[in-house]
């Protein structure tokens, strides 16, 4: 196989897993996102999800914008992890033909493949992040301000038509940003973790026993929080950005006013809910990721 069709399956596969992961954990992105904008009255994740359930209900309210959740993982998810995995394959074969452990990788290496696989994804997929955002936030907005879209190719439409191509991408620095910092965490950390675990024995021969699903569940417990932790504030200011580009001049600009108006802290808001959907969904999008590519390749994909 080609080093370009090798790379196609691998982003296929990711895509396909990264919709599974979508599917329960979108709703977490909706209390994110809702918790992030400008005019937020909640002051905790239960809250949040409390009230759009009872204001707009499952399908209007918590799955709101699920439809470009899904696109995102063909555009973002599928490099994020596909790219990942090529990237961390050609380094393995390449220190197996020098000779080497396969997984002697540093951790730096890891982290700058997930940062590099990260910004190529968060940039092609920042229309359809654009459009989660929008989705995700448009029943918040007074009646007479909703867009009320009716799926995300008509979001997409309707934000090139009414206010030009170049707005789809609107909040793309501090999407691409938080996009390479989280990347870099979430999967050059969870690949360290794993390797360190399933070294050490604790989860039995290889780290093999239930499937890998706790020592996967444990290392993406601490790369999710780190990821968290580091992504967050560009997190805030995409969201804001995206929701209400009018209000703010740039991404510093942006940092500027939340902090004044509302607090340095405020660059963490949507922390809980963020972290709950990365560890889950990042546990679900490898799982299957690895599950796939087995079956297709006969190959683990981290």
């Amino acid at each position: 196989m080609t080093a370009a069709g090798a790379l196609i399956i691998k982003m296929v596969i990711a895509a396909f897993s990264g919709m599974g992961a979508a599917t329960v954990c979108h709703p977490l992105d909706v209390i994110r996102v809702q918790m992030q904008t400008s005019g937020s009255t909640y002051n905790s994740a239960g809250e949040a999800a409390r009230g759009i359930y009872k204001n707009d209900g499952l399908k209007d309210g918590l799955y709101a914008g699920v439809s470009a959740a899904y696109l995102r993982q063909w555009l973002y998810g599928s490099c994020r992890i596909g790219i990942y995995a090529y990237l961390l394959e050609n380094a393995q074969n390449a220190n197996i033909a020098a000779g080497l452990e396969k997984n002697a990788i540093p951790l730096s290496s890891k982290m700058l493949m997930g940062l590099t696989s990260g910004g190529i994804g968060s940039f092609i997929g920042t229309p359809s992040e654009l459009a989660l955002v929008r989705m995700s936030n448009d029943k918040k907005l007074p009646v007479d301000q909703r867009r009320n879209y009716n799926g995300v190719g008509n979001c997409i439409a309707r934000i090139a038509k009414e206010e030009g191509a170049p707005a789809l991408f609107t909040g793309a620095p501090a999407t691409v940003l938080r996009a390479c910092l989280l990347s870099a965490c979430a999967m050059g950390i969870t690949s360290e973790i794993k390797m360190r675990l399933s070294k050490s024995g604790h989860f039995g021969e290889g780290g093999k026993a239930f499937g890998g699903v706790p020592m996967l569940f444990c290392a993406t417990l601490v790369s999710s929080f780190c990821a968290n932790t580091v992504a967050n504030p560009f997190d805030v200011v995409k969201s804001r950005m995206q929701s209400s580009a009018a209000e703010y001049g740039s991404m510093v600009d942006c940092f500027v006013k939340t902090v004044a108006d509302e607090g340095v802290l405020k660059l963490w808001s949507g922390f809980v809910p963020a972290f709950l959907k990365l560890a889950p969904y990042t546990v679900i999008s490898l799982l299957l990721t690895d599950y796939i590519t087995k079956i297709i390749t006969g190959k683990e994909a981290l």
